[in-house]
């Protein structure tokens, strides 16, 4: 159990987002009322009058932070590589952090201040989302009292609902999944792989089918850390799977990986406008597929509903828990810091 630092309240960054609005109304839902943080008053403003909060307008987020010593720190500003291990110092000592990281750049920057965190009494949670913790909670059901796998293939399999507006901070994540390239486990190294490789066409078991391909998400790192095994692969269905496009992914890591380009490209992507949509499939799916030394196999499946309403539900479960003082003192994966169960509290369901 972790002690609460500060004054005990729970800030939303990004609030005016779509995660963001999202994890407001979920925490005013069960009894906490959040605090609203960004820089524009007149949006922020906005959200708080559908909702009992409080705003906070911060120029410089972590000097805030720092200053003012929330209990509880939920970013949903997306940049993550950029933004979470500062913003995750500024809570030292005792307060905590969650964020919705899910690629393998910002993610093991977070893991990275497990020390930190431990030596100072504070909890921080990243990857608190669909496809890290669908695919890592089955993991980690299929290895419950078995020794170490052989290996271990994991597939998120999101169905989302578009909203009209515009990218925003996806657009980082979109880009840092190109300049990141394919990605898998061999012999218990990160090596490198082609982006898009490995195509799947699945049958899901409500019937309905999903294209994915393989991807540099976090679903990969944390489905190792749970089970251990040396050979681990991740496909995504956010990936393209029409070999065009399929073939032109490597080439477009290569030109993005220059920081200009990667600039430009974010801001006009961030920009992008999004037409509404319903979600593709009724149901959004973690997958995995675990095998042993002996060649014996295990699969299994976790069923939630759409993948953003996920997300926003994981994250306000472990920002309620870890405003309760429930959390352990370190850096985690939303499984790892909880267990696999967080995904059924978050509304997923466990077909193994």
């Amino acid at each position: 159990m972790t002690q609460n630092a500060g004054n005990g309240e729970v800030w939303v960054l990004g609030a005016t987002g779509r995660i963001g609005r999202a994890v407001v109304a979920r925490l005013a839902e069960r009894g906490i009322t959040p605090v609203l943080v960004g820089r524009d008053r007149e949006r922020l403003r906005k959200v708080e009058a559908s909702q009992e909060a409080k705003v906070v307008v911060a120029e410089n987020l972590t000097e805030q932070i720092a200053r003012e010593r929330p209990a509880v720190v939920v970013n949903t500003i997306g940049d993550y590589a950029d933004t979470s291990a500062a913003i995750a110092r500024a809570c030292l000592p005792g307060g905590h952090y969650v964020d919705l990281a899910a690629d393998l750049t910002a993610i093991p920057r977070l893991l990275d201040l497990h020390e930190d965190a431990v030596a100072a009494g504070s909890t921080f949670v990243t990857g608190a989302g669909f496809g890290v913790l669908a695919t890592e909670s089955v993991v980690m059901k299929l290895c419950e009292d078995r020794p170490t796998p052989q290996k271990v293939r994991v597939d998120a399999l999101a169905s989302v609902a578009t909203e009209a507006g515009v990218m925003g901070a996806f657009a980082a994540s979109s880009v840092d999944v190109l300049t990141t390239g394919g990605r898998r486990y061999a012999d218990g190294r990160l090596v490198k792989t082609r982006l898009g490789a490995d195509a799947q066409t699945f049958t899901l078991p409500d019937g309905q089918t999903a294209k994915s391909a393989s991807a540099p998400s976090g679903e990969l790192l944390a489905a190792q850390r749970a089970s251990g095994a040396p050979s681990v692969t991740v496909t995504s269905a956010l990936v393209p799977t029409a070999p065009a496009l399929r073939a032109a992914l490597p080439l477009l890591g290569v030109l993005l990986s220059v920081p200009a380009l990667r600039r430009f490209a974010i801001s006009r992507m961030a920009r992008m406008p999004i037409k509404a949509a319903a979600r593709p499939r009724e149901h959004s799916w973690g997958h995995a597929v675990v095998t042993w030394p002996d060649g014996t196999s295990r699969e299994g499946w976790l069923r939630a509903d759409d993948g953003m309403d996920f997300t926003a539900d994981v994250a306000t479960e472990v920002a309620v828990r870890l405003s309760r003082g429930e959390g352990k003192p370190g850096a985690y994966t939303p499984g790892a810091a909880f267990g696999p169960d967080l995904a059924v509290a978050a509304g997923g369901a466990f077909l193994l």
